[in-house]
């Protein structure tokens, strides 16, 4: 009995412990909720500082407190959304309290190439009133410059550099691995050009791949040279990018007399004297920092600024990243969720037209289905709908476009890849290496099947094929449909293939060029309102701390690796390539049904964390082994 009662004051001792332990932890988290909102008030004259530290998205994903408890957040970086950047810069333009606009791109990881254009048109617009822009950063590459070329003055550290690569690169091929490793990948496509398989079945890229990359590619960095030409004509780009090795070595390794020589940057000044100069512009802050310059916070500034609600309601909804099935939040285009908020919106009968903003490469043909069969029972309420896609809107995201009355898009846009697949790994042959082998009896074909031990057989390979095939005949049918073609004129611009948006134009797959005020504005056409009787009233679920205008969480997120050098960037380049490759063979192998999805698309954009490690890629090799 002694013994008993002194393990249970231990026990009780521990509960205790854990208890206080879960209650500090509480507390800790809500004040540091508290601290991080946004103060309204701490508004005063100076520059608006576009500290940009991590990426920029059409919706980033939602926080999650008991990640942030636990620290589960770490790793991650913060997520910009793009409206709320090109809202305070537009902002920015009528405000006499900002004298100056600054964008600190050190720690900027990237975005799309047509939403770093919208955010430059907004700099146009604000340098067009008055207001200078300033950029500084220790080193640039093409997402960082595409913004910094938009700036009256363009700082680099005496020690950065500059570097151009254009869009393309490798991707990685695992048929020689699953082949070492045993494992059987079963691969159901209709498309010549749908790739995303490809790895699973090749070693290397098939011509039909290169040929649709090269033409994708090609125009992508013709208009990255135009947007930036355009924003800072005397920089002289391409000889450089053409030959970086052969300027380096003549410089010496001088890269800031590269940059100067070649009239990149304005000024080659550390940090201190960028924020002197500033300083001189804009004031001097009371506390002397490297920043000296009087700064008005991004996020303080946003707050203060929210979307106009004057007029009537034009409804936004939001379809960004892979579409999956279910009621996942904001960061992932979960078909449940976005469904309940079309229909929600159709019940309040209060909006007047329906934008669908689409930044997405696909994901779940079932999913993408479902949300165009609840834009269909809004164009059958007789409100307008509208798409409006962002720097992807390709398989699944041109599967959900096709609903829509109207389609614009951006020169820059990667949409198409009209095409379906779907792959299942089985794993026979793996066994038998260590003598295991499968054995039974069936009452149907399909008994037993899929059988991921003993491996598929022709009956389950006939039937999803044919499913596959089936999905496909729906898809070019759909399109075909929405777009006043045949099927036979659809299948040949489908086939997996992946346009630009200007391609995508010339054949019929859009209906012209514009972002989202230009959807907003046809949509206002459609529904006979003139302009400046409506607004936008976005349908997005509110975050779970809804103040947070960025949608995540910052002092639980890691700030990016600075980049200083082009060792730097490409330490940088190599976690990015390794990141990419996780989130391939997960988008893959956790796929519940046929998939509409554009993995190709995933070189264009910015990947959102690039800090996996060697752990991640072992717990994947364990989901992806285990019989599903």
């Amino acid at each position: 009995m002694q013994f008993a009662r002194g393990a249970w004051k231990i026990l009780v001792a521990i509960k205790d412990g854990l208890a206080l332990i879960l209650l500090l932890l509480f507390f800790a988290g809500l004040y540091a909720l508290l601290s991080a909102r946004p103060n309204i008030a701490a508004i005063n004259e100076g520059a608006l500082l576009l500290n940009l530290e991590g990426v920029v998205v059409e919706e980033p994903a939602a926080p999650d407190i008991t990640a942030f408890l636990t620290g589960g957040n770490r790793g991650t970086v913060r997520e910009y959304r793009l409206r709320d950047i090109v809202r305070a810069i537009d902002a920015s333009a009528d405000d006499d309290r900002v004298k100056a606009v600054v964008l600190d791109l050190s720690l900027f990881m990237g975005g799309g190439q047509s939403s770093l254009s919208s955010i430059g048109d907004a700099l146009d617009r604000a340098k067009k009133a008055g207001k200078p822009v300033y950029a500084f950063a220790n080193f640039y590459s093409d997402d960082s410059y595409q913004l910094a070329a938009h700036a009256d003055q363009v700082w680099m550290d005496p020690m950065g550099g500059i570097v151009f690569a254009g869009p393309g690169g490798s991707r990685l091929y695992y048929k020689n691995l699953i082949d070492q490793l045993g494992v059987t990948a079963h691969v159901y496509r209709v498309g010549t050009y749908k790739s995303a398989v490809e790895p699973y079945l090749r070693a290397d890229q098939s011509p039909e791949a290169k040929e649709a990359s090269n033409a994708l590619y090609s125009v992508l960095w013709d208009n990255w040279l135009t947007d930036v030409k355009k924003a800072r004509p005397t920089a002289d780009l391409e000889p450089y990018a053409k030959d970086p090795a052969g300027f380096i070595q003549a410089a010496g390794g001088d890269y800031a007399k590269i940059a100067k020589d070649q009239k990149l940057v304005d000024i080659v000044g550390d940090r201190v004297a960028f924020g002197r100069f500033v300083a001189e512009k804009t004031g001097t802050d009371k506390l002397q920092t490297p920043d000296s310059f009087k700064a008005i916070k991004y996020d303080n500034y946003v707050a203060a600024n929210p979307p106009a609600t004057n007029g009537s309601p034009i409804g936004i909804v939001t379809v960004a990243g892979t579409i999956v099935s279910g009621e996942e939040g904001p960061g992932t285009a979960a078909s449940g969720r976005i469904a309940k908020q079309i229909y929600k919106a159709l019940e309040e009968d209060e909006l007047k037209a329906l934008v669908v903003r689409i930044d997405s490469p696909g994901g779940s043909a079932f999913a993408s289905e479902e949300i165009r069969l609840a834009l269909n029972d809004v164009k059958k309420a007789k409100i307008p709908v509208v798409i409006s896609m962002g720097d992807v809107a390709a398989s699944g995201g041109y599967w959900i476009a096709a609903a829509g009355d109207h389609i614009l898009a951006e020169p820059e846009t990667i949409t198409g890849s009209i095409g379906v697949f779907a792959v299942l790994p089985s794993f026979e042959k793996a066994l038998a290496k260590w003598g295991v082998t499968a054995d039974g009896v069936q009452t149907t074909p399909l008994s037993g099947q899929p059988d991921f031990i003993g491996g598929f057989n022709d009956d389950l390979n006939g039937i999803l094929q044919a499913g596959v095939e089936h999905n496909y005949a729906d898809f070019i049918d759909l399109v075909g449909k929405a777009r006043g073609k045949t099927s036979e004129q659809v299948n040949r611009i489908g086939q997996g293939r992946v346009w630009d948006g200007g391609t995508a134009r010339q054949l019929g797959l859009i209906d012209g060029f514009g972002g989202i005020d230009a959807a907003m504005a046809e949509a206002a056409k459609r529904a006979k309102l003139k302009d400046g009787e409506y607004h936008a009233k976005y349908l997005d679920a509110p975050a779970s701390f809804g103040w947070l205008p960025f949608g995540g969480i910052p002092f639980v997120q890691e700030k990016p690796a600075r980049i200083n050098s082009i060792a730097g960037w490409a330490a940088q380049q190599q976690r990015v390539t390794f990141n990419r490759a996780l989130v391939t063979m997960e988008n893959l192998l956790s796929a519940q049904d046929a998939q509409a999805l554009c993995l190709e698309c995933a070189g264009t954009v910015p990947a959102r964390n690039a800090n996996h490690n060697l752990s991640d890629l072992l717990k994947l090799y364990s989901i992806s082994s285990a019989p599903r």
